[in-house]
């Protein structure tokens, strides 16, 4: 489903996830990713959510973070993808979390549903992302030197 997703985002050629790589990052031994999938009656997959932990340093607490949601088409409209946010809420709720948030495309028509559960934009904040060559060059500089700097964990 995570390549239907990228069809529908009208970015298919820059999906390279393989199973073998989904898996390993929802089942190794570390997991940072995490999911949920949302089945029909049959129990045959009809959506899915995976998102990953974040912590704010203001509220002191951990979030959630929708890195995807995807219910497929011919079950839009059902209220899969509300049970699939309803499941985060939840989580949220329960391990007194202070954020559910995501980021969609600006043209996806998701944003009514996303109106209608009482999300909202957050007008002040631009998503920045680093990758590619850009990436590699900042990376390159960690080791430039002055004064080294090292992981926490």
């Amino acid at each position: 489903m995570v390549h239907e997703l990228a069809e529908y985002e009208r970015a298919a050629d820059r999906c390279h996830l393989t199973a073998g790589q989904l898996e390993a990052a929802l089942f190794g031994p570390a997991p940072a990713l995490f999911g949920h999938v949302a089945v029909d009656a049959a129990e045959q997959p009809v959506g899915f959510a995976l998102w990953f932990l974040t912590f704010s340093t203001w509220e002191g607490t951990h979030g959630i973070h929708l890195e995807d949601l995807y219910v497929r088409p011919a079950a839009r409209g059902t209220g899969a993808g509300r049970l699939l946010l309803a499941a985060l809420a939840a989580r949220c709720v329960e391990r007194g979390y202070r954020r559910l948030e995501w980021m969609m495309l600006d043209w996806n028509p998701a944003a009514g549903f996303y109106r209608a559960i009482d999300a909202r934009t957050i007008d002040d904040w631009v998503p920045y992302r680093l990758e590619g060559t850009a990436l590699r060059r900042l990376a390159a500089a960690s080791t430039a030197g002055g004064a080294p700097v090292g992981p926490t964990g």
